[in-house]
């Protein structure tokens, strides 16, 4: 198989995001969702308005989120439109809730553990995602990026439980742990092919790399550097890049990271959706920087 591409700059700025989305070459047609965390209220770690306000308004997208199936400001709609206020999307993009209006079932092709995938309704309104995603640490995931970001983050309140139950809804907290992984694996292969992998792009911001998610209210400071932005056409790519990045860094705050990652198998959701051919492990960096 060749090797996929993933751009990188080290340089994390609005100007930087932009560039490296020109870099894809990509075309987002119709009306494009943009993929982010409204992060948890307490927390600050979450992809900043003013940082990624120039690409959200050079692809005219619409920020998309969905409820959250944990207890916390996030859950209810009306609590987390209140969220989103707070934090200031609406003010550089219109903002939607997926699930807001309920959910869809998208069929899972391929999967050990999900034959569905429910996802938040609105989603049938777009025609091409940004998935614009903060790679960090996360507390059952072990890390968060492209892969979780179009699974858990695309899903329904409901279809949370769904796929960290590994198709038991009753079961979300309490799964087989890899068995959970696989079906983020599973959930991503749903909604690639509904809405057609030449129409989603995937973008990772590695700052701000606290061992802890944007959904949690108290996140661990991050005891590493910030690393760059990562960019694809490939989500398994993408995130093996800033799976290798982490380890490659010189930075010996990494450990806290690495020691997330490897006590909760992270890498294995990239095995499982390699494995189910929704991307590729092995890729080439082109820094941006070299291309003019």
């Amino acid at each position: 198989m060749e090797k996929a591409k993933v751009y990188f700059t080290t340089e994390i700025t609005g100007e930087s995001l932009q560039k490296i989305f020109q870099a894809l070459g990509a075309t987002l047609k119709g009306k494009v969702a943009v993929k982010i965390s409204t992060g948890e209220p307490g927390g600050h770690n979450f992809l900043q308005p003013a940082l990624i306000k120039g690409l959200v308004q050079q692809v005219n997208g619409t920020i998309v989120e969905c409820n959250t199936a944990y207890e916390g400001r996030r859950m209810k709609s009306a609590d987390h439109w209140e969220a989103i206020k707070e934090h200031g999307f609406p003010e550089i993009a219109p903002c939607d809730i997926m699930d807001e209006e309920g959910e869809m079932a998208l069929p899972v092709t391929g999967g050990k553990h999900l034959k569905e995938n429910f996802v938040g309704s609105h989603l049938k309104n777009y025609q091409s995602i940004l998935m614009l995603s903060h790679f960090k640490g996360h507390a059952m995931g072990g890390f968060g990026g492209a892969l979780k970001n179009m699974s858990i983050g695309i899903a329904s309140s409901h279809g949370k439980a769904h796929i960290h139950g590994a198709g038991v809804p009753e079961d979300i907290w309490t799964a087989d742990h890899d068995s959970f992984l696989e079906s983020m694996a599973e959930a991503c292969e749903s909604v690639m092919t509904y809405m057609g992998r030449e129409n989603i792009v995937y973008i990772n911001v590695a700052n701000r790399l606290s061992v802890d998610c944007d959904c949690d209210s108290h996140p661990a400071e991050p005891e590493m550097a910030d690393i760059g932005i990562f960019a694809s056409l490939d989500p398994v790519a993408v995130d093996q890049a800033c799976s290798d990045a982490v380890y490659n860094s010189p930075d010996p705050g990494k450990a806290a990271m690495i020691e997330r990652m490897e006590t909760r198998n992270a890498i294995h959701t990239v095995e499982t959706a390699a494995a189910m051919g929704l991307g590729c492990r092995e890729y080439e960096i082109i820094d941006i920087a070299a291309l003019g």
